[in-house]
């Protein structure tokens, strides 16, 4: 009987951390981001473009450079993601998901933390963290091998 209640008190408060974390600024901001991307015709159309030149893309990357359209369609697929990116909504989406990624991760490591620290937390931005890249090569990279 004991067990069967701190899993119902271990679930209770999950459903506070969850409800926390959609109470958030980061959670607001990033709901209000992605309403204004789905609704910017705009940003909807260039991400279209971009999709359907991924497309093509992908059907130049299995031949490499003797695809007759290789740079061709390499060139225009950087531009066109570059324009992507560099829309204001496009930007301002990315920022928001960003920042409730970075909460996300910072609640999983207190989580994790709170049991050992001696368990692994993966974070999404581990190549911009002090830990190093995460390549795998042993700082061969260049990095610096946490």
């Amino acid at each position: 009987m004991l067990a069967t209640t701190e899993i119902v008190a271990l679930l209770d408060q999950t459903d506070r951390i969850g409800n926390l974390i959609n109470q958030s600024e980061q959670m607001d901001r990033y709901i209000q981001a992605k309403k204004r991307l789905e609704n910017d015709k705009e940003a909807q159309a260039l991400i279209t473009a971009f999709y359907n030149m991924k497309e093509q893309y992908e059907e130049v990357q299995r031949f490499g450079r003797y695809h007759p359209d290789f740079s061709k369609v390499t060139k225009e697929i950087r531009v066109l993601k570059r324009e992507v990116d560099m829309h204001e909504v496009v930007a301002a989406f990315k920022v928001a998901e960003r920042d409730i990624q970075i909460l996300l991760d910072d609640i999983s490591e207190r989580i994790a933390f709170s049991v050992s620290k001696q368990i692994k937390v993966p974070r999404d931005g581990a190549l911009f963290t002090e830990g190093g890249c995460g390549c795998g090569s042993g700082g061969g990279c260049g990095c610096k091998a946490s």
